[in-house]
């Protein structure tokens, strides 16, 4: 079984648009050290981290002068490609996870699994376009992003919400809490966790 030491990575990307190096340490206390210029992104990548546990370093720099887009996603490529690269072989995780998780007035549910497979489900709608001067359908960018570079299935249904921060913050925390659970190293699992014996 593979231990939980190391599970690590650093990525670096640059484009014409972005600028991103991203640290990732998936068995860290919650640490984050974030800045890409998007504020509410900020803290929602500040949120992930404490609520999964991980220590996150991210540090952007995008074509804020055309819009917020290009640097979400970007990001989300980034953790993305750092949870695969972390994750390393697989042997010993749980691979699945989910949470539902109220935020106030909101209730959403994060389902995933580290299958090596790209799968992503978004029930949700915000109720307002902006939260603060950020997009929200930039929400459903990023986790698209992440889901499709980690190779994972991941499903992301709101229940029921009136604020649309709040349903953005639910999305961001039980996402977290959910990969927390699904990276666990399970000391009755000895290899990978699939009757395929690859993931």
């Amino acid at each position: 079984m593979s231990g939980t030491s190391n599970r690590t990575a650093t990525i670096k990307r640059a484009t014409a648009e972005t600028e991103i190096e991203l640290t990732l340490d998936l068995d860290g206390t919650g640490r984050a050290e974030i800045s890409t210029g998007v504020g509410f992104f900020d803290h929602m990548l500040t949120l992930f981290a404490k609520h999964g546990l991980f220590d996150l370093k991210v540090n952007a720099k995008g074509d804020l002068e055309v819009d917020q887009h290009h640097t979400v996603e970007d990001v989300g490529i980034c953790l993305g490609q750092a949870l695969l690269q972390a994750i390393g072989d697989k042997k010993g995780i749980t691979r699945y996870g989910s949470m539902t998780l109220p935020m106030e007035e909101s209730l959403v549910t994060s389902a995933l699994d580290l299958s090596g497979r790209m799968w992503f489900v978004y029930k949700v709608s915000f109720p307002t376009e902006k939260i603060g001067e950020f997009d929200s359908q930039l929400v459903r960018e990023f986790w698209q992003s992440v889901s499709s570079n980690a190779l994972m299935n991941l499903h992301l249904v709101l229940h029921h919400g009136e604020n649309s921060h709040h349903i953005s913050e639910g999305l961001f925390k039980a996402t977290a809490r959910a990969l927390r659970h699904a990276i666990t190293i399970d000391p009755r699992q000895t290899g990978v966790p699939s009757s395929k014996g690859k993931l």
